[in-house]
């Protein structure tokens, strides 16, 4: 139960009675009420004061039981509501001098708080008769978007249209129980129920005069307060334990998923096998693999990168795992600069038309959509060499940095524009654990060394293809994302499960 729900369960038990025993000697609130009434000036024809006008409220109107010494009022029958004005321009009546009328506005007021005890502003003394004057004692109500929260005055002073007045409580209510009454779940439904306006959401003073209330005997209201603000001084220390709580439940799913990802990249989270091989024997075949590339003109040769140094090392991995640097694991590629590929170039999708792929293809997962295209004709003189194929993978380089998302054999022929990166792997190596590395360490490693303020980037290639990968041998590789797989989807459960709650 979160702290709010505890106070809205207290203010319940308080206005149904069920918080403190009833007293005999306290008396019966429906008898002080007809007392009350007899000083009332209105009256019928007959000069007889009508106490069913106050009292009959239908058994229909009663939403839960009251004790017998209790009874039942509309709050416009007992107390007076009504709404704040604004004299126009009120620019031309703020004034500078202190000797001003305080102008109260919701502005003045925190949610944490009972009392409104100072205005920032003031107006000339002759906004009065455009406004309404209220004085120490008297309630407000908020009575738009936020509509319905009480407070206290303890100053005087001027309202606009944006309040509700209540006074000339005082003879049936104590005015610390009106407002923990005011204040609870079951007065804030009424006045939902009582709003008007289709964009900005009003309370209607003549309906929030007919909410009804229970009105429990003054001695006994003053032992309710009391007993309410002895709960919720302990429901404050709740409060604080259950929001620290909240923020570590929060937390707890990302920390754990962060903690398996670390666990799985230092070769913790699954036994190793003499039967799998190494990490060395699986960068031999990759670095064969370049050979042949290279060789056949595939690829070009790149500047060797320099060789890993024991103080680089960040961990300790298996004896069967090997430490390989990123730029040795397959050939990268940034899109051509921006003034490349501008609109003018742009032409309608033809059976002739070579797609480019987009930011939005990696962050969305989807390679359907985009609807730029280039000729044929462009894409041979100067595009063909940021081709993406199925199989590759692109990553988003600027704004969203490092979503990745691997081509689908069915794809458009294409090129990446501007804001991608493509990353064709070398074999064998295993895409999925790859990408859970690059999602875990290297989209971290691109934001901490990205350049730009606004808009981060992907780190350049001299930074990028140094970074150290763990290699386990190619059938670890593959226990650990399917291992990774299942812990993921009992920590997604668990997360949606918080969340829910």
């Amino acid at each position: 139960m979160t702290p709010q729900q505890l106070r809205n369960s207290i203010l319940q038990m308080a206005i149904e009675g069920k918080l403190v025993e009833q007293r005999i000697e306290e008396g019966n609130s429906k008898e002080f009420l007809e007392t009350i009434l007899k000083d009332v000036k209105e009256s019928n024809n007959n000069g007889v004061y009508d106490y069913n006008k106050f009292l009959n409220i239908n058994e229909n109107d009663r939403p839960f039981s009251i004790p017998s010494n209790w009874c039942w009022v509309r709050l416009g029958d007992i107390c007076s509501i009504a709404r704040g004005g604004s004299p126009r321009p009120i620019k031309d009546y703020i004034t500078n001098d202190p000797n001003g009328i305080n102008w109260i506005k919701i502005g003045d007021t925190n949610k944490d708080d009972k009392y409104i005890n100072k205005a920032t502003e003031k107006i000339k003394p002759d906004g009065i008769k455009k406004s309404r004057f209220v004085c120490p004692g008297d309630f407000l109500l908020t009575n738009s978007m936020s509509f319905g929260r009480p407070y206290i005055l303890n100053i005087e002073g001027c309202i606009h249209d944006g309040w509700l007045v209540i006074s000339q409580y005082e003879k049936l209510f104590d005015k610390n129980f009106l407002f923990w009454a005011l204040s609870s779940r079951f007065a804030y439904e009424q006045f939902c129920k009582k709003v008007s306006g289709a964009v900005v959401k009003n309370l209607n003073i003549d309906k929030v005069a007919k909410s009804i209330f229970p009105v429990p005997p003054i001695r006994e209201q003053i032992r309710i307060v009391e007993r309410i603000e002895k709960i919720f001084s302990l429901v404050d220390l709740y409060s604080e334990k259950w929001e620290k709580l909240e923020k570590l439940n929060q937390k707890f799913p990302n920390d754990l998923q962060k903690s398996i990802l670390q666990e799985a990249i230092q070769g913790k989270l699954c036994e190793q096998k003499d039967m799998d091989g190494s990490g060395h024997d699986l960068i031999e075949k990759i670095l064969l693999e370049k050979e042949t590339l290279i060789k056949s003109g595939q690829i070009k040769k790149q500047k060797a990168l320099p060789p890993i140094q024991d103080d680089e090392i960040p961990f300790d991995i298996p004896k069967n795992w090997a430490w390989t640097r990123f730029g040795e694991l397959g050939e990268y590629k940034k899109g051509p600069f921006g003034s490349a590929l501008t609109k003018s170039i742009f032409v309608p999708k033809s059976e002739y038309s070579i797609k480019v792929y987009e930011q939005k293809n990696a962050i969305k997962k989807d390679a359907m959509l985009g609807e730029y295209y280039i000729t044929n004709q462009y894409y041979n003189e100067k595009m063909s060499a940021f081709t993406v194929l199925p199989g590759d993978i692109i990553v988003s380089c600027a704004g969203t940095i490092g979503e990745t998302f691997v081509m689908p054999d069915n794809i458009e022929k294409g090129i990446i524009n501007q804001a991608l990166m493509r990353m064709r792997l070398f074999k064998p190596i295993f895409v999925d654990y790859f990408l859970m590395y690059f999602d875990f360490v290297l989209k971290q490693s691109a934001r901490k060394n990205s350049k730009g303020s606004a808009i981060k980037n992907i780190p350049p290639f001299d930074i990028l293809k140094r970074y150290l990968v763990p290699l386990p041998p190619l059938v670890e590789q593959k226990r650990i994302v399917n291992k990774l797989n299942k812990l993921s989807a009992i920590v997604e459960r668990y997360d949606k499960k918080i969340n829910k709650t």
